[in-house]
C-alpha cells in the first residue's frame, strides 16, 4: 500500500491536540481590525475545535496527522 499525500492547505490550517482532537483558528482577525474592540480581537485570537461535523473531512485530508 503507497503511503498517502495530505492536502498542504489543510496541513497548515489545522493541528491536533494531545487528547486527538483537530483544532483551527478563527476567522475575521485577518484585516479592517481598526473598527473591532479589542476584546472581540483578542477571543479570535484564540484557538477553536474543529466541529465534531467537520473532523471527519479534515481527517481525510490529513491522513497522517
Amino acid at each position: 500500500m503507497p503511503k498517502l499525500k495530505s492536502r498542504k492547505a489543510a496541513a497548515k490550517r489545522f493541528h491536533r491536540t494531545g487528547s486527538g482532537k483537530i483544532m483551527r483558528r478563527k476567522a475575521f482577525k485577518n484585516h479592517l481590525l481598526q473598527h473591532k474592540g479589542a476584546d472581540r480581537r483578542a477571543r479570535l485570537s484564540h484557538k477553536a475545535l474543529v466541529s465534531e461535523e467537520d473532523a471527519p473531512n479534515v481527517e481525510l485530508m490529513l491522513p497522517y496527522l
